[in-house]
């Protein structure tokens, strides 16, 4: 899935991305470990992997965000 980075937290290396209809997901420093960037910046085109959150079925979990390579 695609989505476009919107905040950023380099302390925390946590922040959120924006879905392409605009919703706005957080991500956690595992899931930004997991896709192995040093930086994010808001604006940036990025990949993300997701897995329902736990005991809700309609959230989202980010598992791991990474650039978007065409």
């Amino acid at each position: 899935m695609q989505a476009t980075a919107y905040t950023y937290d380099p302390q925390t290396r946590s922040g959120q991305v924006l879905l392409d209809d605009g919703t706005p997901v957080p991500f956690d420093a595992p899931a930004f470990d997991a896709g192995g960037l040093r930086l994010l910046r808001p604006g940036q085109r990025v990949r993300i992997e997701t897995e329902p959150a736990e005991g809700s079925g309609t959230d989202l979990r980010i598992t791991l965000v990474t650039l978007q390579t065409f």
